[in-house]
């Protein structure tokens, strides 16, 4: 049973229900564990020696929030698939670790639930941003976070820190730079082969590599099972994100999303981003665009100049703490 707190965004569980798990695996929780004295009579008690992070998500895309400042963790490819891992682990399409120095500059590493590093997330980008505003690292509306990717420049909209604004820089259809193997060339409308069967596909980079494919139809079904095939095709050296795309009018987009790293994902910043861009390329939208997705909606302007603006909500989900034998 949850109830939602509308005035501080959080939502409260039921913690006799949620902990038969989180007891049986060590998992700490703002650092109480239930106990029982083998006569019937449960408890909590303080833990020590935990790993403390925050869950947040962007549309049902979510990410735990590691801190370097409050925890002393050597934050390792296997540690974040575990901890990613849905029913054996706290469960989370990835993981953002920051603030840390970037460049000189204050950044976030981002990790996929595989354990990958990935140079840039939209929806990752946006938790952080409200993890640093909530924890107080940052008090302007208007900042920068460093990414492997570059700086990204964010905006918060509201005074509640749930609506982001967030310059993507420009995409590129460019094969070298997406990367895509073949001749140099613009990746557009293109016949690519997955699973013995030919689409036409659109190929870009925002920062990290899609593929997109327009279709009648667009359901999860699909996306699951497409996504592995273009995900690890030989044509895409570095593993490749997939949208599957249908056009509702020239303002608004349905898309579903496989993302290389993580599987099957209710929403993807990056990906509104390049759906947008690709639909907007092919002449079927105009440059503002709701893209639509099982999460919700993402709004996404194309300047002039060709500069991605992402516009999207973010919501606190929970404080939690693992214990460092998790990982043993």
């Amino acid at each position: 049973m949850t109830r939602y707190d509308r005035e501080n965004d959080r939502t409260f569980c039921n913690i006799d229900g949620i902990l038969s798990y989180i007891h049986r695996k060590n998992i700490r929780y703002n650092g109480i564990r239930r106990y029982s004295n083998g006569k019937g009579k449960r408890g909590f008690s303080k833990m020590a020696d935990c790993i403390t992070m925050i869950k947040y998500q962007g549309l049902g895309n979510d990410y735990l929030v590691i801190d370097p400042n409050r925890n002393r963790v050597q934050l390792q490819g296997k540690k974040v698939a575990l901890m990613c891992q849905r029913g054996f682990g706290l469960g989370a399409d990835g993981v953002l670790y920051g603030p840390v120095e970037i460049n000189g500059k204050m950044g976030v590493h981002i990790f996929n639930a595989d354990g990958s590093e990935a140079a840039i997330s939209g929806n990752g980008v946006r938790i952080f941003a409200k993890y640093l505003m909530d924890q107080q690292y940052v008090k302007e509306k208007k900042f920068s976070i460093e990414t492997l990717s570059g700086p990204i420049e964010v905006e918060c909209l509201n005074n509640r820190a749930t609506e982001f604004r967030v310059n993507m820089g420009k995409a590129s259809f460019v094969s070298r730079e997406i990367p895509v193997t073949g001749e140099i060339r613009e990746v557009i409308n293109e016949t690519f082969a997955f699973h013995n069967k030919e689409y036409k596909a659109t190929c870009l980079t925002v920062g990290n590599p899609h593929c997109i494919i327009f279709m009648d139809k667009v359901d999860e079904k699909t996306a699951r099972e497409l996504g592995p095939y273009v995900e690890n095709a030989d044509e895409f050296p570095e593993r490749m994100n997939l949208q599957i795309c249908r056009k509702i009018d020239t303002g608004n987009l349905d898309i579903e999303i496989w993302e290389r790293g993580s599987g099957y994902t209710k929403a993807s910043g990056t990906g509104s981003c390049a759906a947008a861009v690709a639909a907007y390329r092919l002449g079927l939208v105009e440059n503002r665009v709701n893209v639509n997705q099982p999460g919700g909606m993402i709004q996404i302007d194309i300047s002039e100049n060709g500069d991605i603006y992402m516009t999207g909500s973010v919501g606190y989900v929970a404080d939690m703490r693992v214990a460092e034998s998790f990982f043993s």
